[in-house]
């Protein structure tokens, strides 16, 4: 799930990604164009009481894509982002208007 809301200065849109719990057994991160594609600067946290990592990330308006790192080795995708994107790796990225 994506959640956005936008600051109250109108500059940056908060999002909020979550992932039910069982997407991943040890880490969840969220890699993408707005972190310089970086594995480590948004990791998610879990929330073992409601069932899902999450994390919240203040973006600036504009199109940034992404994907989520599943336990340090598989990459998903999030179903209800506003697109994908293909890539030259033979794969597609999730697409985020903010």
């Amino acid at each position: 799930m994506i959640a956005k809301k936008p600051a109250a200065t109108g500059k940056t849109v908060s999002v909020t990604f979550t992932l039910p719990a069982d997407a991943a057994s040890e880490s969840a991160a969220i890699v993408g164009s707005f972190n310089e594609w970086s594995e480590m600067k948004h990791a998610m946290k879990l929330d073992a009481k409601k069932g899902v990592w999450t994390k919240a990330v203040s973006l600036k308006p504009g199109r940034h894509e992404f994907r989520y790192l599943l336990d340090g080795t598989a990459w998903a995708n999030d179903e209800q982002a506003d697109g994908e994107n293909e890539t030259p790796f033979f794969s597609a990225n999730s697409v985020l208007d903010v």
